[in-house]
Formats: structure tokens, C-alpha cells, sequence
């Protein structure tokens, strides 16, 4: 039988892969995934963010406001047979509308294929009467692109608040994973707290305040591209394009903001 080169590139990614990245890309290409979410993979790196964050098959995984479930598509499929996920959504008797929104949607999404029926949608706000999961039960906490709008809401004690549930939640040893758009750090003077970016000094501080161990950061979800300094703040970008026609090129050009990507551990001796 004769060796084909142009396998080579397939046979060097395959060996290059380990088991839990074989498995993350097997869920990237899930069949339940939408079109247009598969668009943000190049801006988003779901293998090697979630690898950074060590989510594997068999974990158990919290992820925090999932909104309309860009990462629930991939969580769903890489835990389904091995793993638990709990997608903790906006509570629902949330006086907000939006939210109502956004949770019937999600509520939805979730009854519309089988890759999702072992979803457990629990809830998550920044006040103390919420549980996310049972304590102490999960190996990995994730949030993506939330920080900003939990500042926007309650400031500082919001966000001790959050930290507090993910802490919680997490077992001994277990990973917090945060993704957010990023602040540069000579920004952090300037009235930026509805920009929808955040000082990443600032997101460590309030991690470590609630007991977690910064371990680790990571630039696979960076972009020099992005100056962090728009007139419709990080919305201005795509996917949100919030000023529509104008500056289109621009703004896709320099495509998804710049992002920071911080892995926290729960200390094993408490």
C-alpha cells in the first residue's frame, strides 16, 4: 500500500491532538452546531481554550450565563456521555424582560435536539440566595464575556458576589475559567465601566479576594487589532456591528475584541 502525502497534514494533526483535544474538536464539529456560531470559531478557540481550562469529557462543568449558548453548543456534546453540565441561566422569576427573553430562548434551544437533554439549567445573579450547582461538586467553572455586565449592575460587591458562587461550587482543586473582554491596563483610570471591556488586574484582585489561586493566563483569545476605544465601546465590533453601516470594513477588520483568558484554581486545603 502506498503512503499518501497529502494524508500527511490529517495523520500529523490527529497524532498531535491528545485524547481531551481529539475529543473538544470532535464537539466543535458537533451536527447540532449552528452555522453562524461555527463562524466564530477563528475569534473564539473553543479546542484550545477549553483545553487551557482543562475541561474534558468526563467533567463536571458549571458554565455561568450562557446567553444563547454559543458554548453550550460544544459543552453539550463534548459532556453528554461522560460529563454533567449545568447552564446556569437567568433566574427565572427575574423581573427583567430581557432576561425572560433570554431564558425562554435558551429553555428552547435546549428541547431541540437530544445532544442537549442531559443539560441541567439551574440558575445564576449576583445576589447570595442563588446556587449555581450543588456545592463542591464541580471540577470546572466557566464564564465567558459576562464580568462587565455584572460590574454594570452591582459594581464590585456584584462581582465579589459572583466569585463567591463559583468558589462555592467548585470542588478541591477545581478550575475557574474566565474569558472577557479586555481593559488595557493604562485604561484603567479612565471611565471605562460601561465600555463593556475590563481591567484584567482588577478581575485577578476580586478572584483572589474570594479564595481562588490565579494560576495561569493565556493570549490564545487576543487581538492587537482591537484599542479597546469605540464610540459604541466593545458592541462596536462583530458580532454586535452596533453602528451598522458605518465603518463596517473597519470594524470587521479588526473583527472580535482582544480577551483575556485566566484559569484560577480552588486551593485543595481549605
Amino acid at each position: 500500500m502506498k503512503f499518501s502525502w497529502l494524508l500527511l497534514p490529517a495523520l500529523l494533526l490527529s497524532t498531535s491532538l491528545s485524547a481531551t483535544e481529539t475529543a473538544i474538536q470532535a464537539a466543535v464539529e458537533h451536527s447540532s452546531r449552528t452555522a453562524a456560531n461555527k463562524a466564530r470559531d477563528h475569534y473564539r478557540n473553543p479546542v484550545e481554550t477549553l483545553s487551557f481550562f482543562e475541561v474534558a469529557p468526563h467533567s463536571t462543568v458549571v458554565e455561568i450565563s450562557p446567553g444563547a449558548g454559543w458554548y453550550t453548543e460544544i459543552l453539550a456534546p463534548l459532556l453528554h456521555q461522560q460529563g454533567t453540565l449545568y447552564a446556569a441561566h437567568f433566574p427565572a422569576n427575574s423581573s427583567s424582560e430581557f432576561a425572560q427573553r433570554s431564558r425562554a430562548s435558551f429553555a428552547e434551544k435546549m428541547a431541540s435536539h437530544p445532544v442537549y437533554s442531559k443539560v441541567q439549567m439551574t440558575e445564576f445573579a449576583p445576589v447570595a440566595s442563588i446556587q449555581i450547582a450543588p456545592d463542591a461538586s464541580a471540577d470546572v467553572v466557566l464564564t465567558f464575556r459576562n464580568l462587565h455586565n455584572w460590574y454594570m449592575q452591582g459594581g464590585e460587591d456584584a462581582m465579589r458576589i459572583a466569585f463567591n458562587h463559583f468558589y462555592r461550587a467548585l470542588k478541591p482543586g477545581g478550575v475557574l475559567g474566565v474569558v472577557e473582554h479586555r481593559l488595557p491596563e493604562a485604561k484603567r483610570d479612565s471611565d471605562w465601566t460601561q465600555s463593556g471591556y475590563f481591567p484584567q488586574s482588577l478581575a485577578i484582585e476580586l478572584a483572589e479576594q474570594a479564595g481562588f489561586v490565579f494560576e495561569a493566563s493565556s493570549e490564545i483569545n487576543a487581538n492587537p487589532r482591537d484599542t479597546a476605544d469605540h464610540p459604541r465601546g466593545v458592541w462596536t465590533l462583530p458580532p454586535s456591528l452596533r453602528l451598522g453601516e458605518q465603518d463596517r470594513d473597519r470594524y470587521l477588520a479588526i473583527g472580535e475584541s482582544d480577551r483575556m483568558t485566566l484559569k484560577f484554581r480552588k486551593p485543595q486545603q481549605q
